[in-house]
């Protein structure tokens, strides 16, 4: 086959597949905003809902993602962060750590439902706390840690041996050497795993429904002990449990969540594009 005409074909293959992928969800995010905005408005976004979730606005909900997102972050990236390290820079190439990627690679794939029912059994029923948002943070982090330290142990790689090589040769620890060298080159792609986090842990109904949500609260949690509404599993209950619900509130409900996990996914963007424009390799 003449190589022009073989790589025109690739070509076409390959914007035919990015339209495929891109098109639906284009399509869905206009159809989201399209039916959703008018339902947009300061008493929306800042009331709690009332008659039966019928009036009123999505503040606890709100309040309540936000908690659920920062607690996965806090527990997950720590944790994550730390395990890469450990199986990068300290581990050796055994059986046993690749049994350990091996795992960590096959967990990302567990349904998230299953995730849910091993954080009530553990968080909520074993070690007693209850459908709470400590649970429910402890749940989502549990389930985001394989994204977490396969992220970052991609971003560690791509840092030079040669950077390590020459530390070393200074007379620089090995620590030294990782958090002063290898960590800050390597936090861009680190971020790229923690906005995934941020997108499924804001996103995801299953596990909270299990661990912390509940159908109605008129007030804000007080702490970490205390149950809370989420915007996802609120968009769930209007659209299910809750009857004669107008179309607009469900699609103002769902475009709020989407420009929640846009908004913040946004700013992690910036921040990381910011350090790789700091990095001079």
């Amino acid at each position: 086959m003449n190589p022009r005409l073989s790589q025109r074909l690739a070509f076409a293959c390959l914007g035919l597949a990015t339209l495929v992928v891109v098109v639906p969800v284009v399509l869905i995010v206009a159809t989201v905003v399209k039916n959703g905005y008018p339902a947009l408005s300061w008493e929306f976004l800042t009331t709690a809902p009332r008659n039966g979730m019928r009036e009123g606005g999505l503040l606890p909900a709100i309040v309540g993602t936000l908690c659920l997102v920062t607690g996965a972050v806090v527990f997950a990236v720590p944790i994550g962060v730390l395990a890469a390290i450990y199986l990068n820079e300290y581990a050796g190439e055994t059986w046993l750590t690749r049994l350990i990627r091996l795992a960590i690679i096959n967990l990302a794939g567990v349904p998230s439902v299953v995730y849910g029912l091993f954080g009530l059994g553990l968080f909520v029923i074993f070690l007693k706390f209850g459908t709470s948002i400590l649970a429910g943070s402890l749940t989502l982090a549990v389930m985001n840690l394989p994204v977490i330290i396969t992220s970052s142990l991609e971003a560690l790689k791509t840092v030079p041996q040669s950077f390590r090589e020459v530390s070393l040769s200074l007379g620089v620890s090995k620590w030294q050497t990782i958090r002063h060298l290898v960590l800050p080159n390597a936090i861009p792609g680190i971020l790229t795993g923690i906005i995934l986090e941020i997108s499924r842990a804001a996103g995801e109904t299953a596990p909270i429904l299990f661990t912390v949500a509940a159908f109605y609260l008129p007030g804000l949690p007080r702490s970490i002990f205390d149950q809370v509404m989420a915007l996802p599993s609120h968009l769930y209950a209007i659209s299910t449990q809750v009857p004669n619900i107008s179309l607009t509130t469900r699609y103002g409900t769902a475009l709020v969540l989407l420009g929640l996990v846009l908004s913040v996914n946004l700013a992690a963007i910036l921040w990381r594009a910011r350090l790789r424009s700091r990095r001079r390799w």
